[in-house]
Order: structure tokens, then C-alpha cells, then sequence
């Protein structure tokens, strides 16, 4: 009986050492789903984590900085292995981020930034912000050559780092080509919604339209929602109005199939990649990642079959 217990006993602790052990912990504290992108992005972390067998907590802040904070202390409550968090705003963050350093659990931003001492953060995975600005307006220079046109703006969030620097981006790149002038400015909140309501507003400020040469969205789903308003106008987005965005959403790759858009600078949805890579890495021997992990941005103009474009990017989600 004592062999049978003592083998019984052995067989037993084999097993359970030949077990896996449990999978990382990772919350997400995403901002919404304000746009087509986000939507790809928080379905592509998600693809990411199964794949890598990480058990992923995530929380919809519902672009309310509050639920986002709220959604992270709760993630350091439930002593989480990491946190990425895709910041609503730039500023307001030091306070949780410390309570996370404390904690010993490393954060990794997602595509946007904090205005925040970097030590309080592991990492950052994003696009150059400035630079897709930057593509955008160096694409209207080159179509618009020497002739005059007048832009209308469709700003993203108020305080956010992509609206913040992809105005920057863009306002260096015409800077010097006095022809090209930006005429009116206004947030559309990353939204379709309030993409369209804002340029029914330029429409009507400009003479129905007539005096504006290009529109110039800090996402597609504004510039998407800005051409229905344009068509309800009376006027041909592509045509009579320029239409020069950024994301790369299938929408707008329909859009430029049909002649309704004119460009788009791609941002790629894939953030947790890198972000679980650099994760790994600092999990195994607490190897620090650079800063700041920069992601690709590719411009995409109606000379690049759309329509194939469209059939790539489909299905992730957006």
C-alpha cells in the first residue's frame, strides 16, 4: 500500500510539473471604436494574443479618458504581467503610470503617445504621426502643382498626439507653396458622424463648396463620412473636391475605386505584434526596447488598384 501511495504520489507531481505553465496576462485599455481602424486594430491585438497564448483582459474606454484610467488601475488591481494602452488623450497619465512602475508591471503605448517622462513606460509601438501628416500634404503639393487651392481640415480628437502632429506633419509639408492654404480647421472627433456634419459646415461656409479645392482628414472614416456630405452637396468628391486622408480603412480603398477619394497614408492596425515581441523579451531577461518602435506608413493613391487593396484588408475587422 505504501509503494502504491509513494508511486501514486510520484505520478501525481510529474504530471503536474509536465504541466504548462500559466500564460502570460496582458490588459488592453483601448480607446473605442470611433473608427473602421480601431476596430482592426482591437481585432488584430486580439488575433495577436490568442496566437501567443496570452490571456488577453480587455477593457472599451469609450474615448472617456476616465474609463480608460479607471480600466488600467483595474488591471494593476488585478496584478496583470502588462498593459497596453492606446491613450485617448497626451496628457493626465502620470499618476496611473506611476501606480503600474510601482506595481512592476511595464506598459506599452499603442500607436499614440503620452506627454509623460518616458520612464514611466516600457515602450512605444506606433506610426511617425508627423510623417503621415507630412506624406499627405507632400502628395496635395505634387497634384495641385502651381495652381490655388484652398484646404478644409477634419482634425481628429482635441488633445490627441495623431491630431496634434499629423496637423503639424501636413502644415510643414505646404509650407512655402503659397497657393495652398488652409481656409478652415475643425475636429470631427475621428468619427463619420461628426466627419460629415462638420464638412456640411464648410460646404456651406464656402459657397456651397465652390471655393474649396481639397479636403484633408486626420482619418478616412471623417474623410468618409465628409464625401457623403460633399455628394449631398451637389459635387463630386475627387473631382471638384480633393479628398487626401489617413488610415488606410477599406472604405476609403472603395471609395478611391469609384473615384471618391484621391489618397490615403496607410496605418498598419498591427501594433501588438511588435508590442508582444518587445514583451517577450523583457519577460525572459528584462531586455528594455527601444523608446519608441516605429511601424510602417505607405501612401496609397487611386494608381494603386484599390480594389485589390480593399479584398487585403476586409476581413480584419474594420
Amino acid at each position: 500500500m505504501k509503494t502504491f501511495t509513494l508511486t501514486a504520489a510520484l505520478a501525481t507531481t510529474t504530471a503536474l510539473l509536465a504541466q504548462p505553465t500559466l500564460a502570460e496576462t496582458v490588459g488592453f485599455a483601448q480607446i473605442g471604436s470611433e473608427s473602421g481602424w480601431r476596430a482592426a486594430e482591437t481585432t488584430v491585438t486580439k488575433q495577436e494574443a490568442e496566437k501567443r497564448g496570452i490571456d488577453l483582459k480587455f477593457a472599451d474606454a469609450q474615448q472617456k479618458q476616465e474609463n480608460q484610467i479607471k480600466a488600467v488601475k483595474g488591471f494593476i488591481a488585478q496584478g496583470v504581467d502588462a498593459i497596453l494602452l492606446a491613450p485617448v488623450v497626451a496628457t493626465g497619465w502620470d499618476e496611473v503610470l506611476k501606480e503600474a512602475q510601482e506595481a512592476e508591471i511595464p506598459v506599452v503605448l499603442l500607436d499614440r503617445m503620452v506627454d509623460s517622462d518616458k520612464s514611466l513606460y516600457l515602450t512605444a509601438v506606433g506610426s511617425d504621426l508627423v510623417h503621415e501628416g507630412n506624406v499627405a500634404g507632400e502628395w496635395l503639393v505634387k497634384d495641385v502643382g502651381d495652381k490655388p487651392c484652398n484646404v478644409v481640415e477634419l482634425q481628429g480628437t482635441t488633445g490627441s498626439s495623431p491630431a496634434i502632429d499629423r496637423k503639424k506633419g501636413f502644415e510643414d509639408a505646404i509650407a512655402g507653396h503659397d497657393n495652398i492654404k488652409i481656409i478652415r480647421s475643425q475636429t470631427g472627433d475621428f468619427t463619420r458622424t461628426k466627419g460629415k456634419e462638420v464638412m456640411e459646415s464648410f460646404l456651406k461656409a464656402e459657397d456651397g463648396g465652390k471655393n474649396i479645392c481639397a479636403l484633408y482628414a486626420h482619418n478616412d472614416d471623417m474623410a468618409v463620412g465628409a464625401i457623403q456630405a460633399i455628394k449631398e452637396a451637389g459635387l463630386k468628391p475627387g473631382t471638384d473636391i480633393k479628398v487626401v486622408s489617413i488610415d488606410g480603412v477599406p472604405d476609403i480603398f472603395t471609395a478611391m475605386a469609384a473615384g471618391e477619394a484621391n489618397a490615403t497614408v496607410e496605418l498598419t492596425p498591427n501594433m501588438a505584434g511588435p508590442a508582444f515581441d518587445a514583451l517577450a523579451a523583457y519577460w525572459k531577461d528584462k531586455t528594455e526596447p527601444p523608446k519608441f518602435i516605429q511601424t510602417e506608413s505607405k501612401l496609397f493613391t487611386q494608381a494603386d488598384d484599390p480594389q485589390a487593396v480593399y479584398e487585403t484588408k476586409k476581413d480584419l475587422g474594420y
